[in-house]
């Protein structure tokens, strides 16, 4: 998760006035923050991802301003015209169609503040932009540039640019070749012949997205007034982005300036702070945190989380949002923010005033009869987390991407999805411990997570088994075997032909489908079979393995 580093001294001129150490240590894990470490200078304390607006440390003193009522409600932030503009080229549509840019003027620097701004700008680009893939930035010394600017799509032979912290020029080909974020990132824009590239009015490089800035716009202690830049393959991201950071600057002080995006079908003005409105029942919200606060209670609540609020009546109350909060999409995030401004620590426990008789699950019955059996034939069983990445899901598998549960802001980069198999887990797993004795014979019982357009949520839960075994001379039978003395212990007989999976080696994998007699509710599919050499490599192990991934359906 993100971790931002600051002192003491940072948030008391922020705040305008000083906070006692105590004090603040106590109040920010009420805002959502983890303290990592602290000393007698400086902080460093991690948020979760779904408050990006608090990456920095203008967005941390903003937010705790209205806990020690210095302010309440919605920032206000004055937006005047630049007149200037960036116009898109068309031929961007396919490659990286979107921008969003701002001025921001009267911006302090120093050395502590470049950093902190650097550290800002990649938390954005992990949480926001997916690795840059999503959005990426650019902020740029505006005072050696000559506006209006140009968002081109170019030809990667015939532009050349000094890229930041060298000193020659590279075309755009060499810089995904040979300088080092250019073959960190070359996997964003390797399938394009043309490369996304910002440009001024006399042609000087400004970027080339999502790669790298040019060492031209490099930021300095000197520097007062920068051009921020957003690009990438998602519209509402990028504007989300670009609010962030023009209203992090101007927390500190500075001006924001708009400019305009000129498409080929329409023009917008950039940024757009225009509070989201939401409706509140007062009812949901008593229910939900257990209090019984009044309507103009919950108003002042709301406030002190930096939000607006107006009456409509007892029962309802509208709420402005401001254009940095995207964590708020529900009337149930807003609920959670009416407890944040009762302050949790206020918020007794209690035990319900209901009895009931409980039972043990039939399914973790059936699940426990699996576990039972699974140990009895020689396997150790492991746990792993639902969240995989596309990398440890697919690429590693030799599978085709497909539709999959994401995650909207995820904390690290190997957790951006929910898994749709056990079985890169538990290669992970095996990864994780080659240097462990052989044979290795795991399995996990656990839930995987598919798209669902017909239920409510949008998604279905499956509860699935699968297990590995790896040794020399690991092979197809030994684990037909296996499944076979799973299903016999069932109670099931086993119906197999072979398939042909990506994972697995050609001509040495089955599928398989069961049936329980005379009771067609209860039903068995899966496959097994010896993995790819491809897939083992990719996992950096050295030996055979053989799998079998099940699917159950016991009504």
């Amino acid at each position: 998760m993100p971790v931002i580093n600051f002192t003491y001294n940072n948030i008391n001129q922020l705040l305008g006035r000083s906070i006692d150490h105590e004090e603040l240590i106590e109040l920010l894990p009420m805002i959502g923050s983890d303290i990592e470490d602290y000393d007698d200078e400086k902080l460093k304390v991690e948020f979760f991802p779904n408050r990006p607006d608090h990456f920095s440390v203008e967005g941390i003193a903003r937010t705790l301003k209205g806990f020690l009522d210095i302010e309440l409600g919605i920032p206000r932030y004055d937006l005047s015209p630049s007149h200037t503009s960036i116009t898109v080229d068309p031929q961007l549509a396919q490659i990286r169609p979107y921008t969003a840019c701002a001025i921001v003027e009267n911006i302090r620097l120093d050395d502590e503040k470049l950093v902190q701004l650097m550290e800002f700008q990649e938390d954005l680009h992990w949480v926001l932009g997916r690795d840059r893939k999503k959005i990426a930035i650019g902020i740029h010394n505006l005072d050696v540039l000559t506006p209006p600017f140009y968002y081109k799509a170019a030809n990667p032979l015939e532009t050349s640019f000094i890229p930041l912290e060298t000193e020659e020029e590279m075309n755009l080909e060499e810089i995904l070749k040979e300088h080092k974020k250019g073959v960190k990132y070359a996997h964003i824009l390797d399938r394009f012949d043309k490369y996304p590239l910002i440009v001024d009015d006399e042609d000087n490089v400004l970027s080339m997205p999502p790669i790298i800035n040019g060492e031209l716009t490099k930021l300095t202690k000197e520097t007062k007034n920068v051009l921020v830049d957003v690009t990438g393959t998602d519209e509402k991201a990028v504007n989300h982005t670009l609010n962030i950071i023009t209203t992090s600057f101007a927390e500190a002080g500075a001006r924001i300036k708009t400019m305009d995006i000129i498409y080929v079908d329409k023009n917008i003005q950039a940024p757009d702070l225009t509070p989201k409105e939401r409706i509140l029942k007062v009812k949901n919200a008593q229910k939900m945190i257990g209090i019984d606060s009044t309507t103009s209670q919950m108003v002042e609540m709301i406030r002190r989380v930096r939000l607006d609020a107006e009456v409509i009546n007892e029962e309802e109350i509208k709420v402005s949002i401001p254009p940095y909060r995207i964590d708020i999409l529900h009337e149930v995030d807003i609920i959670e923010n009416v407890a944040i401004g009762y302050d949790f620590r206020k918020i007794k426990a209690y035990l319900p005033d209901v009895m009931m008789l409980a039972s043990e699950d039939p399914g973790k019955i059936f699940e426990n009869n699996l576990r039972e059996i699974m140990i009895g034939l020689g396997f150790n069983e492991v746990m792993s987390l639902m969240l995989t990445s596309e990398e440890q899901h697919y690429r590693k598998m030799n599978l085709n991407t497909d539709d999959r549960v994401v995650v909207a802001q995820p904390i690290s980069q190997d957790r951006t999805m929910i898994r749709k198999s056990l079985i890169n887990g538990l290669m992970e797993f095996l990864e994780d411990n080659k240097h462990e004795e052989l044979p290795q014979k795991i399995f996990e019982v656990g839930e995987v997570v598919y798209l669902d357009q017909t239920a409510e949520t949008n998604t279905r839960g499956v509860r699935k088994m699968a297990a590995l075994i790896t040794h020399s001379t690991a092979n197809f039978t030994e684990i037909k075997s296996i499944t076979a003395s799973l299903m016999s212990n069932l109670g099931l007989e086993m119906n197999i032909k072979s398939i042909e999976h990506p994972s697995f080696i050609k001509g040495r994998c089955a599928k398989l489908k069961t049936i329980k007699e005379n009771d067609t509710s209860s039903v068995v599919e899966g496959f097994f079979g010896e993995l790819n050499p491809m897939v083992i490599s990719n996992f950096e192990l050295e030996y055979p393995v053989v799998a079998f991934e099940l699917e159950f359906n016991m009504n």
